[in-house]
């Protein structure tokens, strides 16, 4: 977004702007929002002679437009709607450069006085669009991701911008679209999954009256974030809002697994069972159902991961960040959550064991 006043110095740096980012390999499909547009009449007006003539600048240029555009002078009630009534000047008085140029701009003063005494008329080319953001007229300039990561791409913005153009103290630029929606979303989505995770140690500590075993099952959840990290990175995906609510999702349903693995050791050593055969005998018994819930999970979400339809690209990092995600999640939760299990369980034997302090007699 580059911020200026002047339309003919927005559009010469978004075209500067554009040549130099379209030579970027972090960034594709470089356009400009600015273009050329269509010929219009344009008029400059000469200030000293407004006020000599006694007149308001603002008061000459609505009664132009007025004459040529037309002025709604009221309104005519059609049966559930009213068409506006507008009066201006016939099409014989308006037609060429020269008969605006002629235009009465003080009728009713005494002496005529045309327009063509006090401004300058001339055919110009005007611009496609005036955009406007918190009251500064602005240029665009589009692109996406080549290939890297949003971070990446900022930079190499920022870089060549820097670098390669002199900017005047009047005009900036600000790297705003997918860069600012981050920003902004980052703080609240943190939350957001600070919370998650929060919620579910709460629900799993309520459900297994320990502290211990929840903290085991949580590990589940880092082992989700890698995953995901090491698949958007081999699909060349970027973090986004929506990669983020993937995560959050993440964090909810990857701890499925760990829950029914550990609930089922405690049960086995609930009836006696030794530590170490308890989790080996779990994760046997355990296996089945972990992996047919996580291929029903990732065969759900994989027509999404396709990106089929409209909407696609809001589907498709969500659906891939949950798959990979899970996958990897799952794999390391037989893995790991067993060795944990069996490491915090040994310490804790350890722990409340008491010695015998029985004499023989």
């Amino acid at each position: 977004q580059i911020n200026g006043e002047d339309l003919g110095e927005l559009k010469g740096f978004s075209d500067e702007t554009t040549l130099i980012l379209s030579k970027s390999s972090e960034l594709a499909d470089v356009e400009p929002t600015l273009r050329s547009g269509a010929p219009e009449v344009q008029i400059s007006y000469d200030r000293h002679q407004i006020m000599r003539h006694g007149l308001n600048i603002n008061s000459v240029a609505n009664q132009v437009r007025d004459m040529v555009k037309g002025a709604e002078a009221t309104r005519l009630n059609r049966r559930d709607r009213r068409v506006p009534i507008m009066v201006r000047l016939s099409e014989q008085d308006r037609e060429e450069v020269g008969d605006i140029g002629k235009l009465i701009i003080n009728p009713g003063r005494g002496t005529p006085l045309p327009l063509n005494a006090i401004a300058d008329m001339s055919v110009g080319e005007g611009p496609s669009e005036i955009r406007r953001i918190d009251g500064k007229r602005v240029a665009l300039v589009q692109a996406n991701i080549g290939g890297g990561s949003l971070g990446a791409s900022v930079a190499a913005v920022q870089s060549l911008l820097n670098e390669k153009m002199i900017w005047p103290d009047y005009m900036d630029f600000v790297i705003t679209g997918q860069n600012q929606e981050w920003k902004r979303s980052r703080s609240s989505l943190y939350l957001a999954l600070g919370l998650s995770v929060f919620l579910v140690f709460v629900i799993m500590a309520s459900q297994f009256e320990s502290l211990i075993q929840p903290f085991i099952i949580m590990f589940t959840i880092p082992m989700a974030f890698v995953g995901t990290v090491v698949g958007l990175k081999l699909l060349n995906m970027n973090l986004s809002v929506v990669v983020f609510l993937g995560l959050i999702m993440l964090a909810g349903i990857v701890v499925n697994n760990a829950i029914v693995l550990v609930d089922y050791t405690n049960t086995l050593r609930g009836r006696g069972m030794a530590l170490k055969q308890s989790i080996v005998k779990a994760c046997h018994v355990r296996l089945r159902p972990i992996l047919m819930t996580t291929a029903t999970t990732v065969l759900g979400l994989f027509p999404m991961a396709l990106g089929l339809g409209d909407g696609a690209e809001i589907r498709t990092p969500m659906a891939i960040t949950v798959i990979c995600g899970l996958l990897t999640s799952t794999f390391l939760t037989l893995l790991i959550i067993p060795t944990i299990y069996y490491i915090l369980g040994r310490a804790g034997e350890r722990f409340f064991q008491t010695p015998d302090t029985t004499e023989s007699v």
